[in-house]
Parts: structure tokens; sequence; C-alpha cells
């Protein structure tokens, strides 16, 4: 099966922790990667709430480091992509495609001039806020009823002319209706689930989705367990079905892919293990009646066709 996932925490748990992104006992390693045919995945370099201005600027700076150094290290293997063509020239070198990102904008550090370093290194996607507030505007979590700021504003536009697409999951339903109006290009949101299925804050209304597909963009399918089921305890696998399911009532089949969230929590919050139950939930979607191509459609294609269209890998 083939495999594209627009999120993960995993490079950053690299960076934390110090191992090696090769072999480790995180939801995501090279060495399990190998059961996929294709295999592309966007790794995140999250900055905590906590961390703002130059610290986390230089937090980004540091994690953006390790992710470099992990591509030099499994060069034979992994492929950073990051301008049109890289993607199918993994796939012809038999590389794995690894993607650079930003979850949380305070990666700034509240300049727009440092956009220029995240477009150098490669990064492709970004959230403009983690769940609380950074100089951008409010995430899901923050108090109060105000959107972007006037920074957030102009990062919005500085983002998209460096070939940085506004990634909204975690917005503030204020801030998810500012980025869309200011957009000029299509939105994402890379690890959000169906706030109909799951009441989840965190989730996206039917309008929200509905928003992201008529702009072109991409929804990526979260695995944890707390955006999967109204009842954590009870979140299995049946339910990123439902999820999908939902998506695919409002016009989501050429929108849909996953964005698994893998190493964003804690492994028992989460119904699969890692990258090797893959291909037993690509199987639940088979059993459950979906074709080959609507599956391969979700799981890869809808994504790596969305960045070559526009132009990104």
């Amino acid at each position: 099966m083939r495999y594209f996932d627009l999120h993960c925490d995993t490079i950053t748990e690299c960076y934390n922790h110090d191992v090696p992104l090769k072999k480790n006992d995180l939801h995501v390693d090279l060495e399990r990667a190998e059961a996929f045919e294709t295999y592309a995945q966007c790794y995140a370099v999250w900055i905590p709430d906590s961390i703002h201005g130059e610290e986390a600027f230089q937090r980004f700076c540091q994690v953006a480091k390790r992710f470099s150094l992990e591509v030099e290290r499994n060069a034979g293997g992994l492929k950073q992509c990051s301008q049109l063509g890289d993607l199918a020239g993994a796939q012809a070198a038999g590389k794995h495609c690894a993607v650079l990102t930003v979850e949380n904008a305070s990666a700034l550090g509240g300049r727009l001039e440092n956009i220029k370093e995240l477009a150098r290194l490669g990064v492709k996607l970004c959230t403009l806020t983690w769940n609380g507030e950074n100089e951008l505007g409010r995430g899901v979590r923050a108090s109060g009823n105000t959107g972007l700021t006037s920074f957030g504003k102009q990062a919005v536009s500085e983002l998209e002319r460096h070939g940085i697409l506004i990634d909204l999951s975690h917005a503030s339903p204020a801030l998810f209706d500012d980025a869309a109006e200011i957009a000029q290009r299509p939105l994402v949101a890379t690890h959000s689930n169906a706030q109909a299925v799951c009441g989840h804050p965190r989730n996206l209304t039917d309008r929200q989705f509905m928003a992201i597909r008529d702009s072109g963009g991409l929804v990526g399918l979260n695995f944890l367990s707390y955006f999967l089921n109204d009842d954590s305890t009870k979140a299995c696998l049946e339910d990123v079905l439902r999820h999908a399911e939902h998506f695919l009532s409002l016009g989501g089949e050429d929108v849909l892919a996953m964005g698994a969230d893998w190493d964003g929590g804690a492994p028992e919050d989460f119904p699969l293990s890692g990258l090797q139950g893959m291909g037993e939930l690509y199987e639940l979607f088979l059993r459950h009646g979906y074709s080959e191509e609507l599956a391969d459609k979700i799981f890869y294609r809808n994504a790596a066709e969305f960045f070559e269209r526009e132009n990104m890998l």
C-alpha cells in the first residue's frame, strides 16, 4: 500500500529525547516504513504554547537542524521533498519522502522576516497557532472571541507568498474564518476530525470542512482517541472510518487524507501502535466496501496530487 501522512510530531520527539529516526520506540521510524510501497511523511516542528518570541524561533531552528541531520544520516532511503518534482524523484529512487512543517507559528518569533528562513529550510505547511494564544491570534483553547491579530493577517499573506500553505488545525473559530477570508491558496487542516462525529472543539465543523473543500484543500484524519470518540476510552479503528464516512458525505472524496498525529500524544491514546498498524486500517476500509481506488486516494493519492498541483513537491 501507499501512504502519505500530513502530520506527525516524531521529529520533535527525536529532538526532545535524542532518539534516532532510523529505529526507535516512537510511532514512526524508517525501519517500519519499509513495509510501504511508497511513503511520504510530513514532520512537524512543534512549538509549545509556553515559548514565544526569539526563544520560539530558536527552538524551531534547533528541531529543524535535527530534521536535516536525520535526512543526512538516512540519505540512502530518505529524501527531503521541498520543491516540484521531489516527490516523484524520491519514488523513482525508492526513497521515503520527508516534508518539513511547523505546528504553531510562534516559530516565527513575532517577526515576518523569519518566514524567509522557514522557506529556505523547506517548510511547506504551518499551523497559525497551537491550542493557546500567540502573536498571530487565538488557538482553539484560548479564551476570548477574537481571530487573527494584525501581525497574523500579515503573516498569512507572507507565508503564502513564500510557498508555505496555511494549516488550520488548532485554530479557534474566529481565527479560522479570518484566515479563510485572507488566504489566496488552498486551506489545509492536517490533523483534524469531524465535530459532528466527535464533539471535541479541535475537530472541524461541517462548515469549516466545506470551506476547506471549496478552497481545493486537504483534511487529514487524526488518530488520537480524544478526537475520535466522545468517550476516548472506547476509541477504535472503526471511529477513523466513521469520521471518513462523514467527510465523504460532505463531498470530500478529493479532500480526505491521513494526518495521524503520530507521537502527538501518549501511546495509549491511539488505537494503532504506529506505522506498523496502517495495513490493518487500510484493510478495514476495504472490508467496509471502499474500492481500492478510493482507499488509495484517502491513504495517498489525494495528498500527493494536491502537493503536485500546488507546485510544491
